[in-house]
């Protein structure tokens, strides 16, 4: 059988208990057509990049699945006529991921496990350490940084304060 890794997100206005019933339902698909869902994973209710069918919030859930296609497509068939679910996507993979996802694990462990390189080539480096350039004078520094005034307002007269005393006439 195949391995896939499926998430879905439902509707914002649907409580978690709700999800966790749609998950069962859905799970229930793939166990009927022979297939087992080897993870089940409910991330929470997060903010979406864009609105999708009027929703700017969704409950996303992540499934890991081993099963025949047939079982996938019927899973995939029934949530598209749910109103429920607003999206679902599924992958195929070539093994499922053990332990927590990216998307549950802490802040501190996801950057241990980042796999991708860094800036410099070495993955134990932080991208954020850059070379500094040491500051001689704070003052110096702020001149160089403020723009020079342009040409036009270079070239407009200031207004000289009005000297007129209460009969009218300029001094």
């Amino acid at each position: 059988m195949a391995l896939y890794e499926h998430i879905f997100l439902a509707r914002q206005d649907i409580s978690p208990q709700q999800v966790e019933e749609l998950t069962e339902t859905y799970s229930k698909v793939i166990t009927e057509n022979g297939g087992t869902i080897s993870k089940s994973e409910y991330w929470g209710l997060k903010s979406l990049t864009y609105r999708v069918k009027k929703n700017r919030k969704a409950h996303f859930t992540l499934l890991n699945i081993d099963a025949p296609s047939a079982a996938v497509q019927e899973m995939e068939r029934q949530m598209g006529i749910s109103d429920d679910i607003i999206r679902h996507l599924t992958l195929r993979v070539d093994e499922l991921e053990e332990g927590p996802s990216v998307m549950m694990r802490s802040r501190g462990n996801r950057d241990k496990d980042d796999r991708r390189p860094r800036e410099n080539g070495s993955p134990d480096q932080s991208a954020k350490s850059a070379p500094t350039t040491p500051h001689t004078d704070d003052a110096s520094n702020l001149a160089k940084a403020t723009p020079a005034p342009s040409s036009e307002l270079a070239s407009k007269p200031t207004k000289e304060a009005d000297t007129t005393d209460e009969s009218g006439v300029n001094s």
